[in-house]
């Protein structure tokens, strides 16, 4: 681990602890949002919540030090603290999509088969124009792809026409995954 002190930057590399206990309560971050009210907000996230989602989420669809996951989305956006820490919890690989194509769904599709990627996480809409690159592409085949997991807006079955059209269900495993920033990333989810 590295020690990082505000006034003197990043020290020495050191295998000692920290010295600084930290309980399931205390903060582990804050974040902005409007959630339902449509005013900026703080919101203070314990690390109880970030464990459970992790936790429950490896278990559930078994994720492990095979999976190669996308970093796709901003720190400020907490789908991020989904696909950060959902890759280092489970002992994965984290492939950050440099922001030039995080705008670019032929770059963003040639991305994923290039670094192997299994866990793509995406929002419905984005995911439509990377299934739309894919498919006229020709290149639909994505051997590593394995979970498509959506979240941050509504999931309608326009997003996913053509991919399902070429596709059919073959592929990888699409879930739709809701929850507000409150509730900590995701709280429901739903197999396509």
């Amino acid at each position: 681990m590295f020690v990082v002190d505000g006034d003197a930057g990043v020290g020495e590399e050191s295998g000692a602890p920290l010295g600084v206990e930290v309980a399931p309560g205390d903060v582990a971050y804050v974040i902005y949002t409007s959630g339902s009210t449509g005013r900026p907000k703080g919101v203070l996230v314990e690390h109880r919540n970030v464990v459970n989602l992790l936790a429950g989420t490896r278990e559930r669809f078994g994720f492990g030090s095979d999976d190669v996951w996308s970093l796709f989305h901003s720190y400020a956006f907490d789908f991020s603290v989904w696909e950060l820490w959902g890759a280092l919890v489970s002992g994965g690989r984290v492939v950050v999509v440099p922001r030039a194509l995080t705008r670019s769904p032929e770059g963003l599709w040639d991305l994923l088969a290039g670094e192997g990627v299994t866990v793509l996480n995406q929002t419905p809409s984005m995911f439509a124009q990377v299934a739309r690159a894919a498919v006229h592409s020709g290149r639909m085949a994505q051997a590593h792809l394995k979970w498509v997991i959506f979240g941050g807006e509504a999931l309608e079955t326009a997003h996913l026409q053509e991919w399902f059209a070429e596709a059919g269900s073959a592929g990888p495993r699409l879930v739709n995954m809701f929850g507000i920033t409150e509730t900590t990333v995701h709280v429901t989810w739903a197999d396509v």
